[in-house]
């Protein structure tokens, strides 16, 4: 999950964390709150449900229920994570966007296919504490992020959000579905 604020003076910052030099994926980098759908994230409950282009966004490549199941998962890891609340106690899944999907070469021998979404800082509610998963747990400038640690998956998402942040909002709905396939891909199909 992308979550992002604007200053008053125009400037974006993102929220983002350090992976501990342990982990084996992706260790002493920088990354967006985030993880796998747990089997309850299947039927958990939500205070409103996704807008329809951001539904038909994470349908586009996985069936109706686990669409969904990825919004509440991206909501219940912010929330480990960060200590932050998409919402009240229910998560409001209808401030989410859907950015962008990757997807990584099937010779990888650590795998991810993640979708990233995108919800503004207004929409979460508490305090930023985190659980100890992301170390150094910050919101950090989209301008200077870059020359921070991150990987290069995360650096090509981070250019996807300053081209989504820089589109009218009434075209963010309808802009092309995109996803990296490894390091090279950037592909994109026609939004539903």
């Amino acid at each position: 999950m992308i979550l992002w604020r604007q200053s008053a003076g125009g400037t974006v910052e993102v929220l983002m964390g350090l992976r501990a030099a342990g982990h084996r994926f992706m260790p002493n980098r920088l990354v967006f709150p985030g993880g796998r759908v747990d089997l309850a994230d299947r039927t958990a409950p939500a205070a409103t449900e996704l807008r329809a282009d951001t539904r038909a966004a994470l349908e586009r490549r996985a069936p109706p229920r686990l669409a969904r199941a990825l919004a509440i998962a991206a909501a219940r890891e912010l929330e480990e994570e960060t200590g932050l609340r998409l919402g009240g106690a229910l998560p409001t899944l209808d401030r989410l966007d859907y950015l962008c999907r990757a997807v990584t070469p099937a010779r990888s021998p650590i795998r991810f296919n993640a979708r990233f979404l995108v919800a503004p800082a207004e929409a979460a509610e508490g305090s930023l504490s985190g659980s100890g998963e992301l170390e150094r747990l910050d919101w950090l400038l989209l301008e200077g992020v870059l020359a921070l640690p991150v990987a290069p998956i995360t650096a090509r998402v981070l250019n996807e959000f300053r081209e989504w942040l820089a589109m009218p909002e009434t075209a963010r709905a309808t802009r092309p579905l995109i996803w990296f396939r490894g390091r090279e891909n950037r592909l994109q199909e026609a939004a539903a």
